[in-house]
């Protein structure tokens, strides 16, 4: 049985779902980000605690399909703009990675996500690139030029200029600051209140 599971963002997360599950004495044949596969299909009372466990721990089990859909989406690019798992061809744009990998028309997937989430899938990739960006930094992991790259910008000047449109500051301006506060990756993208 499948089950699809909002905010599953990291590795500690499936851990988490992994551990909870398992204490639970429900066997597992898969875990993956935003998505469990149990080896025997759940009755009520299982699905219940298992409901209850994902709420208790920052997560929620998804059963409507367009929601389900969403948190692949930002699966899918957590794991390109995030941990650069690199299953996107570097010649290939987020668009049709996403299609091919949704096996829907992306005009579909993006009207989709942004009535579900606000925000069009683009706005949302770049609030993520800005994350990285962000992490980067304050780590003093790499140049500009380097974070261009392996975000798929085509200059370090495009990067800084993205950064600043969202961010109000520049790169350089970030890492003698540290003013933003960094967000965890289930709340990048989302409005602040």
């Amino acid at each position: 049985m499948k089950l699809q599971i909002k905010n599953m963002v990291c590795d500690r997360c499936k851990k988490v779902v992994r551990d909870e599950m398992e204490k639970l004495s429900i066997v597992l044949n898969r875990v993956e980000l935003g998505e469990v596969e149990t080896e025997k299909e759940l009755d009520a009372d299982k699905l219940s605690a298992v409901k209850q466990m994902l709420e208790s721990n920052g997560f929620a089990l998804l059963d409507d399909k367009k929601d389900a859909l969403v948190e692949h989406i930002r699966t899918l690019i957590i794991e390109e703009v995030q941990y650069l798992k690199g299953h996107k061809p570097t010649q290939m744009n987020f668009s049709d990675y996403l299609s091919q990998k949704t096996g829907y028309e992306y005009s579909y997937i993006s009207n989709m996500f942004s009535t579900e989430t606000g925000q069009p899938i683009e706005q949302y990739i770049i609030a993520q690139k800005v994350e990285k960006i962000k992490e980067w930094l304050s780590y003093n992991e790499l140049s500009l030029s380097e974070m261009a790259w392996r975000l798929s910008y085509s200059s370090a000047a495009h990067l800084s200029n993205q950064f600043k449109k969202v961010t109000g500051i520049t790169p350089g301006e970030f890492k003698k600051s540290n003013s933003l506060a960094r967000k965890t990756l289930d709340k990048v993208g989302e409005k602040i209140a």
